[in-house]
């Protein structure tokens, strides 16, 4: 009996050795790498002659006149997006326009272009950071943003084959909204 008692308690405590003991830990697990969303392509190094001078915000004629503008531009670099400080004063003339001017109530619709010489995709990019940026510094000289709308065209209608053609295909374009 005492062998019986033996075997039993040997068991008890093999038993209660694996069911208290802490299961072995699991080797660390590397992450996959989470996969990383395409950028545009990088836009073609900068050229000689571009002027940042020679690219436009433009103004639809019927805008213009309702609010009083001259043919006063704002401009973008090459490979920019930046609305320069000058190019406020237009800013806020157009935003007050809209507000309490004669277009009061009115929507704009703000059309980014670029020009040929980088990658289709990041053309298109370049012309909505473009118009975007044009709606930012419209809402910062008070428009409201539900009086803007913003796209972009990219390289789509671009015409240009020298630096001074493409200067006007660097632009963005403003345009009563329909309603």
């Amino acid at each position: 009996m005492r062998q019986h008692f033996g075997i039993v308690s040997l068991g008890l405590v093999a038993t209660l050795s694996i069911a208290c003991s802490k299961p072995a830990t699991p080797e660390p697990v590397t992450p996959e790498p989470e996969p990383v969303a395409a950028e545009p392509a990088a836009p073609p190094s900068e050229k000689p002659g571009d002027d940042p001078k020679q690219s436009s915000i433009n103004i639809s004629d019927e805008i213009k006149e309702a609010c009083g503008l001259s043919d006063t531009e704002a401009h973008f670099g090459y490979n920019s997006a930046n609305v320069s400080d000058k190019d406020r004063d237009v800013m806020k003339k157009l935003a007050e326009c809209f507000t309490v001017g004669k277009l009061k109530g009115r929507t704009m619709r703000l059309v980014g272009h670029a020009d040929p010489r980088g990658e289709p995709e990041y053309n298109m990019v370049l012309g909505g950071r473009r118009s975007d940026n044009v709606a930012t510094a419209l809402q910062k000289a008070g428009l409201p943003a539900a009086q803007v709308t913003t796209t972009s065209r990219g390289e789509m209608e671009a015409r240009g084959t020298d630096e001074a053609s493409w200067a006007l295909d660097r632009r963005v374009d403003i345009y009563l909204a329909d309603q």
